[in-house]
């Protein structure tokens, strides 16, 4: 298990990295001193990203859900969160971006609720409606809703700061497991994950406290003090959104989400903290990033 974390684990890393150094260097926001974008757009490749990854995301929940009993429209909620994160990114053609921004989740809200009504009614008539749309209408929410923050904090405030908060969430992942391994032997929630501990979640706050530090100190972009707060917060939320999917987890009666990354699960045993944790990580930094 362990090599098979660190293997996969490294992968994803250089991957992720190259993927962002790449689109900075598309609109040029590598470079400090770069004063005219190479393109008018921000996040184009971590945007097609995150798409991408809504499907095998969604066809995972999915299957966690129908488990619990309610039935869930894939081919609703894999191009519903996908319309949800594109939204971040298409506002940046637009003079007013906020405006957009509002008018597309209304209407993409709207136009989701019309259309599960539709797919219930066809499919099931009214046999399970509210469990059905329930669970789609989660389903669109968590995935999509969710991890648009995190092309939102790309977006509106730059490649130093996304990498900030995702390297500092998912330290705190490293950082529970690993002290979690050494020195666990206080339950943090036996009911929801048995393998969580207080002192795991110590870990957890350590880890993050150092990355977010060190990315405060090489960018300029926070004080310490902030870093500080912004590790030990975020490492705190990070370990509520993952104990979130281990509930749905645990009553589809799953330890995984999937088995599709050996040593990790599934895609949403790896996003579950990010997605978690990013709208408050956007409303985080846009108050206290310079």
């Amino acid at each position: 298990m362990l090599k098979y974390r660190l293997f996969f684990g490294t992968l994803m890393v250089v991957a992720f990295i190259g993927a962002c150094l790449v689109d900075g260097w598309l609109d040029g926001s590598l470079s400090a001193s770069t004063t005219q974008p190479l393109l008018p757009v921000s996040g184009t490749i971590l945007c097609i990203l995150i798409v991408l990854f809504a499907i095998p995301a969604q066809l995972e929940l999915a299957n966690l859900i129908e488990r619990t009993g309610p039935k869930i429209f894939r081919t609703l909620t894999i191009p519903a969160s996908m319309v949800l994160v594109l939204g971040w990114y298409i506002r940046q053609f637009f003079s007013n971006p906020f405006q957009f921004q509002l008018y597309h989740i209304i209407a993409t809200t709207a136009a989701i609720l019309l259309m599960l009504f539709v797919l219930q009614a066809v499919k099931f008539a009214n046999t399970g409606t509210i469990a059905n749309c329930s669970a789609n209408l989660f389903a669109c929410f968590y995935l999509g809703f969710l991890s648009g923050f995190v092309l939102g904090i790309r977006v509106d405030l730059g490649l130093w700061p996304l990498l900030m908060f995702v390297f500092t969430v998912k330290s705190s992942d490293i950082g529970a497991y690993t002290i979690g391994k050494l020195f666990g032997k206080h339950k943090l929630s036996p009911k929801i994950s048995p393998s969580k501990t207080w002192e795991g979640l110590a870990g957890a706050i350590l880890f993050a406290v150092i990355v977010s530090v060190v990315f405060a100190v090489k960018t300029g972009k926070m004080s310490t003090v902030m870093a500080v707060l912004f590790g030990g917060l975020f490492a705190v939320l990070g370990q509520l959104g993952d104990l979130a999917e281990s509930m749905i987890k645990r009553d589809a009666q799953q330890k995984d989400s999937a088995s599709s990354v050996p040593g990790f699960g599934g895609i949403l045993d790896i996003i579950d903290s990010p997605i978690a944790t990013a709208p408050a990580a956007y409303l985080f930094l846009m108050l206290t990033i310079s």
